[in-house]
């Protein structure tokens, strides 16, 4: 057959039943995305003939004699095509991984189509946008600045990926083939508790073309969690990579190493297994009962599982004060109590690029894992354990991450990998399907939050307690410490002397949950803050009013479980600015005119929300920073770009601390190679951790440079400055060339971060919403959001990251939920029976900025990629509850949920 792809002649055939996305892939056109392979999320589109089509879902076959075009050949040899510079001036990505499918979709539209956005780009989604820089790249909107001279810090440049973003030439981890791969198939538990009584292999091992089987007759039988933090202690070890037991439907049983993925599918099903079904149990309530099937109870103490015999993973039970107490003090003085019961829902990361491994051996005989992970250093350190490895046997490095969201802080595909090129000595990758996203990758934690609140007739709390059960799954990863975090701020944000937490996160044989946006925060939030208004309605008083009385202030000290005499600082404080900038735009009014008609209904609804600017525990970063004698920066650090914007912010914080513009800065990030260290991109920390050792080092080196030119020229070095040509002394400039003659060409200096102290940041969310009594459909009329950021490193950048918190956060507060039946069955295994928020469903959300320099971030900034998330989901509650009079206690609050709150 032949085909026209981008104006070259390809002569090959395709296989037989091969979508056209997989042929033009296999034929080295990596610029066309898998984010479904189901013709739901539009990363695969390009034009056939000028339509735009998702290349998978249409077979190869069909091209043939067509002219096919993908993202890159929109662009010539001498320019980018307009919709891709539009793109790009408009900061219309995060990630990216969208962007490819999202151009050329859009490079068709005519006026007419672009005046209407919601019905024609509803075939393409984004995860991490909110789509309004997306709407403005398409009409044009110009949102970013050229760099040019002068700071970096503080304007919109834009991203430096972004012509290759734009041009699909960026690559993920899976964009890359090489010669002799293999390809991972698993097998996977059909029943969600049962004991593995036997497996023969024989028939798949004796297939032509399959390179070995693996199951837990010949893998490491160390226990480990899939979870990484820096402590690794913090994570339960009740995970090996092939175990005897299974605990959830979808878990590895076996794995298939062969020439092609079909091949190894088909193996998988010539295996046959011999199960021992065992009695399982699926709600968290009766999971801690006394006589409960337990799913680790033969862990030892080494396992860290607070409570195996009633399979409790991990609890917090503390306070101050006496919480009855308080209670009884605000109502015997007129004052108000609440008491709720609130209950969160499973949700999918849904990051587009799913999880992915490619591994081989390089010339040196080292392991070389190329993965799409947030923590490259933890995956490289725990395989070092896994299999007793050195750390200079194995790099570890991601090309770009296709979004995260806490979803790629586990260890999922890389151990597979690392042991199929150990046993093979040949390449090996291994890949998710989306259907695999949604059975076998953790979710959030599902939690039901009880919350009792009490406030005197004064409007100030006397009684803050929350009783708090987390359904951690089959598989404890993350289950403490989203525990102990989603049970600190809050809390912890409000001024009250009587607090009580008391919180379990327990064993089901559900599918293991894990670390997601917010970390825990957003479910309990979402019972705190809705109580919250509901106190503030008893007592008359205003809810932005009520949170000013309430909220801690600098001077406080931090209190949840306990006292915090830790690290946590008031690096700034501007939690009274967000509320009153909140209040402000609500009352100004804007957004969508209300609905008329006596079914509907109007109310606003608002809520606050602190968080840690990092994690705690310790969250180390080292970097490097070498100049040449041309004076081109590079930086070498090991945190990840997966849409944070972090690549962007270190070259704007290298450049204005160096004196120098951001094209002279090159960037190698996220290898085991190119840093000494660095713990991960998670907790929002790659500008505070990552940036503020970058920031060190440049100071470094910056001072170097300068003693060195005094020398050099004579001059003292307080008349000594330097610039981007070198180093002017009084009269004199000493040339980079000139002054990195002596050390043989460049200059090499490094920085470091620990981590603490640790600032704190707020948010504060509001909305004004119409409800339709009559279906129980809710419209956002206005969405607002102000954020304690410290200073803004680059505010196109920090507004996107709050649009995409606030859009994701919409999803999980009105569509998003991952469906499980009465027997851990997923319904919910693609992405059109999982309802993505679409350009469709979101409306724009007014960002504004607190106005505050923090002492203790990276020239005054704060972190701000995961904080957004968490107050939506109440603050959009409590419009709903200010609307209608009825209050809906379960996420996602869909029209159906909300209907049946009015029929009560």
């Amino acid at each position: 057959m032949t085909y026209e792809v981008n104006g070259e002649i390809i002569d090959a055939t395709p296989r037989a039943g091969q979508c056209l996305r997989t042929f033009l892939r296999d034929n080295a056109h990596f610029e066309v995305k898998k984010g479904c392979d189901a013709g739901d999320c539009g990363a695969c589109t390009v034009l056939i003939d000028g339509e735009a089509v998702h290349s998978c879902i249409i077979p190869a076959y069909r091209a043939d004699n067509h002219s096919v075009t993908t993202v890159s050949g929109l662009a010539t040899p001498s320019d980018l095509h307009p919709v891709q510079r539009r793109f790009i001036d408009a900061a219309g990505f995060q990630c990216g991984f969208c962007t490819a499918g999202m151009v050329v979709t859009t490079s068709t539209f005519t006026p007419a189509q672009m005046a209407d956005l919601p019905q024609n780009l509803k075939g393409n989604l984004c995860r991490c946008t909110g789509y309004r820089a997306i709407s403005d790249a398409i009409s044009g909107v110009v949102n970013t600045e050229k760099p040019g001279d002068g700071p970096a810090v503080g304007r919109s440049i834009p991203a430096p990926a972004g012509p290759r973003i734009v041009t699909g030439t960026e690559q993920y981890t899976m964009d890359t083939a090489m010669e002799g791969m293999l390809h991972a198939a698993i097998v996977q538990s059909p029943h969600a508790h049962a004991r593995i009584r036997r497996i023969d292999t024989a028939a798949a091992e004796a297939m032509t073309g399959v390179h070995a089987v693996f199951t837990h007759q010949n893998s490491p039988g160390v226990t480990y969690s899939t979870a990484r933090h820096e402590n690794r202690l913090d994570d339960p070890d009740d995970t090996v990579m092939f175990d005897t037991v299974v605990r959830f439907r979808g878990q590895r049983v076996a794995a298939v190493i062969a020439e092609t993925l079909a091949l190894a599918q088909h193996a998988c099903r010539a295996i046959v297994v011999d199960y021992e079904l065992l009695p399982a149990v699926f709600d968290p309530e009766q999971a801690r009962d006394v006589g409960a099937p337990t799913l680790h109870g033969d862990k030892g103490a080494t396992s860290r599982i607070a409570d195996p015999r009633r399979n409790i993973v991990a609890e917090l039970h503390g306070g101050t004060g006496d919480v009855p107490a308080g209670v009884e003090s605000a109502l015997a003085a007129g004052g108000a109590a609440v008491s709720g019961r609130w209950q969160t829902q499973r949700v999918q990361h849904a990051h587009l690029e799913t999880h992915g491994t490619i591994g081989w051996r390089d010339d040196k005989g080292r392991i070389v894992i190329r993965t799409s992970t947030q923590v490259p250093f933890l995956v490289r350190d725990e395989l070092c354990r896994i299999f007793g490895l050195e750390p200079c046997d194995i790099r570890v490095f991601t090309a770009r991450v296709g979004g995260g969201f806490g979803g790629k802080q586990e260890l999922l595909t890389e151990d597979i990998v690392t042991l199929a090129v150990l046993r093979t000595g040949r390449p090996v990758q291994y890949e998710f399907t989306r259907t695999d996203e949604f059975t076998i990758a953790p979710c959030r934690h599902p939690m039901r939050v009880d919350v009792t609140a009490a406030a005197g007739p004064d409007g100030l709390l006397t009684a803050l307690s929350i009783d708090v059960l987390s359904d951690a799954g089959a598989y404890g990863n993350h289950s403490p410490g989203v525990l102990f975090h989603g049970c600190g701020e809050s809390v912890t944000v409000y001024r009250c002397e009587n607090k009580r937490v008391d919180a379990q996160a327990v064993y089901t044989n559900n599918i293991p949950s894990g670390a997601f946006r917010g970390y825990g925060l957003g479910q309990v939030m979402f019972g705190v803050e809705s109580a919250m208004d509901d106190l503030a309605a008893k007592l008359g008083i205003d809810p932005f009013e009520f949170r000013r009385r309430n909220v801690v202030v600098p001077g406080d000290q931090f209190i949840d479980a306990h006292v915090d005499e830790g690290d946590l600082r008031y690096g700034s404080y501007g939690l009274d600015q967000c509320i009153d900038l909140a209040e402000e735009a609500l009352r100004r009014g804007g957004g969508m005119p209300s609905p008329t008609g006596p079914q509907w209904r109007t109310g606003e609804g608002m809520a606050v929300a602190m968080i840690a600017t990092i994690p705690p525990r310790g969250h180390f970063s080292d970097t490097r920073i070498t100049v040449d004698s041309h004076g081109t920066y590079t930086l070498g650090l090991g945190t990840a770009e997966f849409g944070n914007g972090t690549t962007t912010v270190h070259a704007q914080i290298a450049a204005t601390e160096l004196a120098t513009s951001v094209d002279r800065i090159v960037i190698k990030q996220s290898d085991t190679d190119e840093a000494d260290y660095d713990t991960g991109a998670f907790g929002s920390a790659g500008t505070v951790v990552a940036g503020k050792a970058l920031q060190l080092a440049a100071w470094r080196l910056r001072e170097q440079m300068i003693s060195a030119a005094s020398s050099i020229s004579g001059t003292p070095t307080e008349k000594c400055e330097l610039g981007p040509h070198g180093v002017t002394c009084g009269q004199r400039l000493v040339g980079f060339a000139e002054l990195l003659l002596p050390t043989g060409g460049s200059l090499t200096v490094d920085g470091n971060h620990n981590g603490t102290p640790r600032s704190v940041a707020f948010n504060v969310h509001a909305f004004r919403v119409a409800v339709n009594t009559s279906t129980g459909e809710v419209k956002i009329l206005q969405s607002v959001q102000a954020a304690d950021a410290g200073v803004v490193m680059n505010p196109e950048q920090c507004r996107g990251q709050i649009e995409g918190g606030v859009v994701q956060a919409l999803g999980t507060a009105l569509f998003e939920e991952m469906m499980l039946d009465g027997e851990g069955r997923m319904l919910s295994q693609v992405l059109r029976n999982y309802h993505l928020p679409q350009i469709a469903d979101v409306p724009r959300t007014e960002v504004y900025f607190a106005d505050t320099v923090d002492e203790i971030g990276p020239m005054g900034a704060k972190s701000m990629s995961e904080s957004p998330y968490n107050p939506v989901a109440p603050a959009l509650s409590n419009a709903i509850t200010r609307a209608t009079g009825t209050r809906v206690h379960e996420l996602p609050m869909n029209p159906v949920r909300v209907w049946r709150s009015l029929q009560k």
